[in-house]
């Protein structure tokens, strides 16, 4: 009452596990020679070094920034304000604002003397009927 696969149809290996990568990351380390495990490694070391020494300058210069910012009296509401003025001023200076702009100050142009004109009609009646 077995039940028959074809060979290589239902295999647990084609589609590979986290456990598998790393296995097949360990068999790569044991094809590379100790002289390159040993290089390996010692640059492994060093980019860890360099990472860690760039975080520290990092959260110097962080420390160092919010030092001038405190004594220019700078504060988040500040620069909330700022940011928003700026991406405004960004804004206000596409092509596209300018020509939205422009089109819709013709139109309210146009729309003003439509009134004008009609409020003339208007009080012409008036000084007609009376």
């Amino acid at each position: 009452a077995s039940v028959y696969s074809p060979p290589g149809l239902l295999r647990s290996d084609s589609i590979p596990e986290v456990g598998e990568d790393a296995a097949a990351t360990v068999g790569m380390a044991e094809t590379l020679s100790e002289e390159e495990q040993d290089e390996l490694r010692k640059e492994l070391a060093k980019v860890e070094e360099e990472i860690q020494t760039l975080s520290q300058v990092l959260a110097a210069k962080e420390k160092h920034l919010a030092e001038i910012k405190r004594k220019l009296g700078i504060n988040s509401l500040q620069e909330l304000r700022q940011n928003i003025t700026k991406s405004w001023q960004d804004v206000t200076a596409t092509t596209a604002y300018k020509k939205t702009s422009e089109t819709l100050s013709q139109a309210g142009q146009k729309a003003s003397a439509a009134f004008s004109s009609v409020g003339s009609v208007i009080t012409k009646k008036f000084e007609d009927v009376r």
